[in-house]
């Protein structure tokens, strides 16, 4: 876990920006409203200690007129603390919102961009369950800044109000030592001092354990989350080949890592509770206990000893801000460190693909439609050659064959598609004209069919009638009468569907540049053949790079590039 300044700093330099956004203004304007409601919550916690002195005066001299002013008065204290509670109660969950939803933007930007999202798992770092660290952990380090915030200012009010009063209601006691008296002025001001910091000191020390403990819980159960969810996506081919006992078994694992996270997390908590149940009795016994001799002898009023005793509490309650929001602090600071490991993870990435590197593949766009590899070289992420000495050149209508190893051929259109920087040479691209791929299994995302097919552009973009005629063309004339259902296609349709949907979406589209990543695997040959038998007499004029195992495809292509 980094230092506490480093971590403060990197925390400053991703909120910060919020403050100085599009909205601006209105943010700003939200902050200042919330610290003059906070400044407000603190006034009326004054005049209440004020009111209780006033009350307990009024008790102790029987004054039934003083009693009835103190209950009108508090009538509208009541009214108003519940409008400014409500008015900052409301102020701070719009401030929360808009915050998470800006970091959430951002970050969102930032990883589902450029295929960033894909990148990212290439490179080191604490960035895993992206997902998690997206959805769950900025919620957590944008309500909980704002709360620890507030209660911080707040905390810090109400320590220069009521240790004004405090000492002025402590007057002046004197110490006799036999040989000399000691006058000391605000005694009750020192005790809270030293009875706060004293237990803040401690519960800092004690609560520390539960950061890192909070920390490790989180990532151990973001990995179980991420188990559950990849076998629920996969439960076909986990029914097919009966490996539920080995699901069993990793499911258990790794729910035995969130059992111990769990023990150590307890004993760190149980070490807390420890201490602020038994400071939270003290706390309330404590200040009455150091204050009651002065009212025995006469030297205050009733009203005073109370106003002295809630002035006291208000007081060790500021100072005693660390001890209780040691829990939070954990859990917020957990949480900002794994927003931190994603977005600095990010933010390097894209520096490291934008600085000048010998070792980095170059894609050009010049003013021709020719597709060329000059002495291209495709490396691991460690600098080993993957392939290397690759030139070729391709024209539009030209049908090339990728023959050697898929692995390879795979990492060769990852080039293409700029998703695979490491290497070095250049690819030139037909300027204008985008790439279409397809790879193994097409993404179908839950929607109406209809909307699934035209993925990634607009529902509307093909019509009802063009698309019915498409699948029927690609042997799905099954699926015509299902295109305005919503369901999760990529788990009830069988894979050789998901592929042949693949090719309605080629057909639709209509792309000058196609390339073709083991695109119809789970098709027989026959089958194979007939798909690329209809891409070549639909799209004539189109190039196409295949990267296929079935002998039957050579047929359908001009020449072979070996890997």
């Amino acid at each position: 876990m980094q230092n506490s300044s480093g971590f403060f700093i990197q925390f400053i330099r991703l909120a910060c920006p919020f403050w100085y956004s599009e909205d601006k203004s209105v943010i700003r304007s939200l902050t200042l409203t919330l610290f003059i409601l906070t400044v407000l919550q603190v006034g009326i916690a004054v005049v209440i200690t004020e009111w209780s002195a006033n009350l307990f005066n009024a008790l102790e001299q029987h004054s039934m007129t003083e009693l009835f002013t103190q209950i009108g008065l508090i009538a509208l204290i009541f009214v108003a603390n519940i409008a400014v509670t409500t008015a900052h109660f409301k102020i701070k969950r719009r401030l929360q919102l808009d915050w998470r939803n800006w970091l959430t933007t951002r970050l969102i930007g930032q990883w589902m961009n450029k295929g960033r999202h894909y990148q990212v798992t290439h490179i080191e770092g604490k960035h895993d369950n992206p997902d998690a660290r997206i959805a769950e952990d900025i919620r957590i380090s944008t309500e909980s800044a704002i709360d620890l915030c507030h209660s911080l200012v707040y905390s810090l009010l109400l320590l220069v109000s009521f240790t004004k009063i405090l000492w002025t209601l402590s007057g002046t006691v004197t110490l006799d030592l036999a040989l000399i008296e000691i006058p000391i002025h605000g005694h009750l001001v020192w005790l809270a001092l030293f009875y706060a910091t004293s237990a803040s000191i401690l519960g800092w020390l004690i609560g520390q354990p539960l950061t890192i403990a909070t920390d490790a819980r989180q990532t151990v159960e973001a990995n179980f989350r991420f188990g559950l969810v990849k076998a629920r996506e996969n439960s076909l081919a986990i029914a097919l080949i009966h490996g539920e006992v080995n699901e069993q078994r990793r499911f258990l694992t790794l729910f035995q890592d969130i059992i111990l996270a769990w023990q150590r997390q307890t004993r760190a908590w149980a070490n807390i509770f420890i201490f602020t149940s038994g400071y939270s009795v003290l706390s309330m016994a404590f200040p009455i206990l150091v204050s009651a001799p002065r009212y025995i002898l006469g030297s205050i009023t009733l009203g005073a000893l109370m106003q002295s005793a809630q002035s006291f509490q208000q007081m060790t309650a500021a100072l005693s801000w660390p001890v209780d929001n040691t829990a939070k602090v954990a859990e917020w600071r957990a949480s900002v460190e794994r927003v931190l490991g994603l977005a600095n993870a990010l933010d390097d990435l894209e520096q490291e693909i934008a600085r000048p590197d010998p070792h980095r593949i170059v894609i050009e766009k010049p003013m021709r439609s020719i597709l060329s590899l000059h002495d291209l070289c495709i490396r691991k992420l460690n600098d080993e050659v993957i392939v290397s000495n690759i030139n070729a050149e391709i024209r539009l209508g030209e049908r090339v064959l990728i023959s050697g190893d898929a692995a390879t051929g795979a990492k060769l259109f990852k080039a293409i598609a700029g998703l695979w920087p490491w290497g070095c040479g250049r690819i030139e691209l037909p300027d204008g004209e985008p790439m279409f791929f397809m790879p193994p299994r097409p993404y179908l995302p839950t929607a109406t069919l209809h909307a699934a097919i035209c993925y990634p552009s607009p529902s509307g973009t093909f019509s009802k009638a063009k698309i019915e005629k498409t699948l029927k063309m690609a042997g799905l004339k099954e699926l015509v009468g299902q295109l305005n259902q919503i369901d999760s296609w990529e788990k009830v349709l069988s894979r050789e569907q998901q592929q042949r949907l693949g090719l309605v979406r080629l057909l639709l589209n209509r792309p000058k540049w196609i390339l073709l990543q083991e695109a119809f695997d789970s098709l027989d040959p026959e089958g194979e053949a007939m798909m690329l038998d209809l891409i070549c007499k639909e799209l004539p004029q189109s190039a196409m790079l295949t990267i296929t195992n079935q002998p039957t495809a050579e047929a359908f292509h001009h020449r072979r590039l070996t890997l």
